[in-house]
């Protein structure tokens, strides 16, 4: 799908979509209840989809009745050895992977695009420690359990991704276990968004300090009637532009909603902002450097490690906005002042990046090759812009 946006100024008032990483996390949890609950607010971008895929794979029952998900759980243990299809989401790999390590029976994890690039290395010196099957080719991963309670060692630096793949998997076994982190933490918003998600279902697990994390097994998870927030992340699009954006908890436990304090920041001039602990924020905060006075961005390193190099996309899609950006190992520095692009945009097969770039282009006008990519997380992204009264052209 190629998008050609005209410079606009959006108007009116956007509702913020439902988080994606909440409803990851809530749907595994009613997955793995005992009876039936209801998850509202759950949006059909593919990554959830692939969630629902694996839950049912697993042997739960997922309806999806408008944006109301009635699920019945199962227990993992019982699965009939099949595969788990996870599409291109990283969430629902890691998610997945450990409790397909609850029975002794293989069970293969597929996925598409360049989801087995992406790093698996904790999960698998933690099995082959245990002397569990851990098996990865291009495209598949193949495990093998019964995993069972005690210590486990992750980096803290990688992605919290495993630290709650683990969290959601641990309670059901029959002792207790204990996740130890090396330092440095980052992300640490997203293990307390699956620890909520944990005790909203009526599971218990807590942090000791900064770097552990204690989960005392023998729980059962329980049906329960609950809500998926809006979205911080998918918001911060809209912010950005400037737009006024309903629906988002101030409150919220999610990580991205510094967007606004970052965006405010630029606002002012070049700033240097850490985004170790918001990721997901690097591609809109660094076209809204290429829009204002520019930006040093660290702590970026897992940049790298996303649906595409993140930042070395974003670099070579800013150059045609004649924006110079510099690209070092764990830093980012972008230039201001950018202009109408030279040549079409390429999204790189990339939600975010897709996302971002449209930003740019409700300013200088421009044209995205490959913006489909918006269905991994947002598919009626385009649709909301329209709602706002930025001008484009789909084919």
């Amino acid at each position: 799908m190629t998008v050609t946006i005209y410079p606009s100024v959006p108007v009116g008032t956007v509702k913020a979509p439902p988080s994606k990483s909440m409803a990851h996390r809530l749907l595994i949890c009613a997955g793995l209840a005992k009876g039936g609950s209801r998850v509202r607010g759950v949006a059909p971008s593919d990554d959830v989809l692939a969630t629902i895929d694996c839950l049912r794979a697993l042997g739960a029952s997922v309806d999806i009745d408008g944006e109301t998900a009635l699920v019945r759980g199962a227990d993992p243990r019982r699965a009939v050895p099949g595969v788990l299809n996870c599409r291109e989401s990283g969430s629902t790999l890691r998610f997945f992977t450990p409790l397909c390590a609850l029975s002794g029976r293989e069970t293969v994890l597929e996925g598409s695009g360049t989801l087995f690039r992406r790093p698996l290395e904790p999960y698998e010196d933690l099995f082959r420690e245990r002397g569990l099957l851990f098996a990865k080719t291009e495209r598949s991963l193949t495990v093998r359990g019964p995993l069972g309670p005690g210590t486990f060692e992750l980096p803290g630096d990688v992605s919290s991704q495993f630290i709650s793949g683990l969290l959601f998997t641990l309670p059901l076994l029959e002792g207790d276990s204990v996740i130890r982190l090396r330092p440095p933490v980052e992300s640490r918003a997203y293990t307390d968004m699956t620890l909520s998600a944990l005790g909203s279902f009526g599971v218990n697990a807590s942090w000791n300090g900064d770097l552990e994390l204690l989960v005392p097994g023998g729980q059962e998870y329980l049906p329960r009637d609950v809500s998926v927030e809006g979205d911080w992340s998918n918001a911060a699009f809209f912010l950005a532009m400037g737009a006024d954006v309903t629906g988002l908890d101030p409150d919220s436990l999610q990580g991205d909603k510094v967007c606004a304090e970052h965006f405010a920041v630029l606002d002012r001039g070049h700033a240097e902002i850490d985004i170790s602990g918001c990721p997901d924020l690097g591609p809109v905060l660094m076209a809204c450097a290429a829009l204002k006075s520019g930006g040093t961005f660290t702590g970026t390193r897992r940049l790298a490690l996303k649906e595409s190099d993140r930042g070395a996309a974003m670099a070579e899609e800013l150059g045609k906005f004649g924006v110079r950006v510099s690209v070092e190992e764990n830093r980012i520095t972008v230039s201001g002042g950018a202009k109408t692009p030279s040549e079409p945009l390429s999204g790189h097969d990339d939600h975010r990046i897709v996302m971002a770039l449209s930003v740019l282009c409700t300013r200088t006008g421009g044209t995205i090759e490959g913006a489909e990519a918006v269905s991994k997380s947002f598919p009626d992204f385009f649709e909301r812009l329209k709602d706002l009264n930025v001008r484009m052209d789909v084919s």
